[in-house]
Formats: C-alpha cells, structure tokens, sequence
C-alpha cells in the first residue's frame, strides 16, 4: 500500500507549486514504464526546459541507484529512502547542506515529491505480513508521470544542439577562410583593407562567446560578407597582376636557371627540429588557448604544428615578421608560438600585439620572462569560465 504524505515536515510551508506537483503525481500513468536511465539522458539534454543544473541530475542519479530494477513501474518501489550519508557517499561526498539545496531544486522542478515522515525521518515499515506498509522518502513518480514530456523536450533540444554545431561549423569555416586568406594577401604584399581586417577580428572575438542559434545565423551572414569581399579583393588584384606574372614566368622559364622557393608554412616551422621543446605538454597548452585550434583545420599534434600554426596567425594579430623572427630567435620557436597563441587567446585585451611581443621578447633575453606562468594564468581563466 502506498502512502501518501501531501505536506512537508518542519517549518516548510505548502505552496501553491507543491500541490501541483502533487496533483501531477497523482494523474494516471502512462502505458509503458520508462527506462529510468535513458529519462535521465533525456532530462540531461533538456535540463534548461526543466530549470535543473548538471549538479541537481547528479543527486537524481543517486536517488535513482537506491530504485530496483530498470524501469520506473507504477509501484511503491518509486519511493527511495536513502539516508543524508548514503546519499553523500553516492554523491562522491557531497556537503549535506549542497544535497538539501539540489533536492529542492529537484522538486521545484516537479521531479520528485518529499513523502515525509511524522518524525522528517525517510524509512520504510512492514506490517506483519512483511508487505510494504509506510514508505517515507523521495517519491519518483512525477518523473514517470512526465516521461513523455521529457522525452520530447529532450529530442527538441538535440535537434537545436544539432542545427547549432552546424551554423556554428559554416561560420567557423567561413571565417577560417577570410583568415588565411588575408593572411596570404598580406604575405604576398598584395595588403588588404584595415576595415576588412577588423571585421574578420571582430568576427573571431565574437565566435569566442557561447551564442545561441540566432546569434549565430547573423555571425554566418557577417562572416559569408567578409569572405565575399576577401574573395573579391584576391580575384581583382590577380587580374592585375596577371600580366607580371606571366612576364615573370618567361623571365624564369629556362630549366638550368630553375629556383624554387619553401611554402609558407615551411618558412614558419623549418627551425622547430633544432629548437629545444619546453617542459610543459603540447596538451596543456593546448587547454589554456583552445581558440589557435579554430585555424587548425588538422589540428595540432606536435610543436612543429603549433609553430606552424602560429606563424599562420602572426600577420592577422597584427605582428611584423621582424618582431616575429627576433622573439623566435630569443626564446625558441615553441615558445615564442606558445606566447604568441597566448596572445590569441587575449586578443580583445591586448591593443598593441606588436609592441606586447617586443616587449616580452626583452624581458626573456634578460632572463624576467618564461611561458609556464602565461600559460597557467590562462589554464586558470579557461577552467573557471563557465559552461
């Protein structure tokens, strides 16, 4: 027999929310008893529906691994009365005054009831048959009650998670591409326009915020703006230049007067096998200045990617090659890369990067400077940055 407590022990008081749950809880079951795993999956992609934190669904799960058996059936097993200790120790030693807060939230939200006890004591008493005769505890049946509505909640929100990794890939893409090649166009002195270069910095500082799906869509019409003009800019000055290159050409055709010249990013990394590999791990620094990833399209596995990464990026900050090769020559080429994805990662903090480098580059020939501390710091700000 279950029991039925409608009031909550102590000095809390009922709430017009706390006798619509209760009324929740006591409408008809559905047909089929979910998999009560699989609804926590589901109110983990829906939790911001349901007003509940990845900390509230921690303490759910615990209350779910004191229910037998898979499913939540419409029985009195949907009551739970795990102690504050035991729901500490399968919290991993959550504070009792932390478990009371998300169990609140928990009901609030119209996910569980408190069934309690004359005493606010949670426990189960058998009658002399040994059948289940008073249950005091956390009672889950909101939860299978509402399963259906959770499930649902939860395939809109993976839809819109789904169509926001997409638009956020386009314009990530899209700004990739005005990146390098503008950074080309500045390589081959072909230059490009200030206000053009500001806006694809002002795109990429923008794409560092956590944006919702409209956010979004305007950032992708910004960034296929920018690209059209960068497209534009190349096209017109290779017409331009066509016939120089064509001149150039025959000038250079003869095979015994053939040169070659290294690529780019040959240039940029062919000193990385004779420079000394710093102390940290190449992961590390990877986690505090996770935005020079975004011009990795192959990401980066070793130093000489990262170095090669770097020197991709110096033109777009901003950086002349001489304050570039004086900082590689001083520090190293990994560290002077590692320094300059640092300064990525501040970008909108830092108003001169040319003269900031120069600068860092005279402390770390005098001796004052390293990386391990600039890097740190940043590990810092990017795990205390919230989700």
């Amino acid at each position: 027999m279950r029991h039925i407590s409608m009031t909550p022990f102590g000095r809390q008081p009922v709430t017009a929310g706390l006798l619509a749950n209760q009324a929740l809880a006591e409408a008809p079951a559905p047909d089929s008893a979910p998999d009560k795993w699989a609804l926590l999956r589901d109110l983990t992609a829906a939790r911001t529906v349901f007003n509940v934190t990845d900390r509230d669904l921690a303490v759910l799960a615990a209350l779910f691994s004191f229910h037998p058996g898979k499913e939540l059936a419409d029985d009195d097993a949907l009551i739970v009365f795990p102690s504050n200790a035991s729901l500490s120790e399968r919290t991993h030693g959550m504070a009792e005054s932390t478990l009371r807060r998300h169990l609140a939230a928990l009901t609030r939200a119209g996910l569980i009831l408190r069934r309690d006890s004359p005493n606010g004591k949670r426990y189960a008493a058998r009658d002399r048959s040994g059948a289940l005769d008073r249950v005091f505890g956390f009672d889950l049946r909101p939860l299978l009650i509402r399963s259906p509505e959770i499930a649902e909640a939860a395939e809109e929100a993976r839809r819109e998670a789904f169509a926001l990794r997409r638009l956020r890939e386009q314009v990530v893409i899209r700004v990739r591409d005005a990146g390098k090649l503008i950074a080309w166009a500045i390589e081959t002195d072909m230059g490009a326009p200030a206000a053009l270069i500001a806006d694809l910095a002002e795109l990429q500082r923008l794409l560092r915020r956590k944006l919702d799906i409209q956010c979004l869509a305007t950032l992708a019409a910004r960034a296929e703006n920018v690209l059209d003009q960068v497209r534009s800019l190349i096209k017109t000055e290779e017409m331009d230049g066509n016939a120089d290159v064509n001149e150039r050409h025959q000038q250079n055709s003869k095979p015994d007067s053939y040169e070659s010249e290294p690529c780019l990013e040959q240039q940029e990394g062919e000193a990385v096998a004779s420079s000394a590999e710093p102390a940290m791990p190449l992961g590390l620094v990877l986690k505090a200045v996770p935005d020079i990833l975004d011009y990795a399209p192959d990401g980066i596995r070793t130093w000489r990617d990262l170095i090669g990464v770097a020197g991709f990026v110096r033109p777009m900050l901003g950086i002349s090659p001489d304050a570039w090769d004086s900082s590689r020559r001083v520090m190293g080429d990994a560290a002077a890369a590692i320094v300059l994805a640092c300064m990525l990662q501040r970008a909108e903090t830092i108003n001169k990067p040319g003269g900031y480098l120069r600068a860092l580059t005279s402390k770390a020939e005098a001796g004052a400077f390293s990386v391990g501390p600039m890097v740190m710091a940043l590990l810092r700000a990017e795990n205390g940055r919230p989700v």
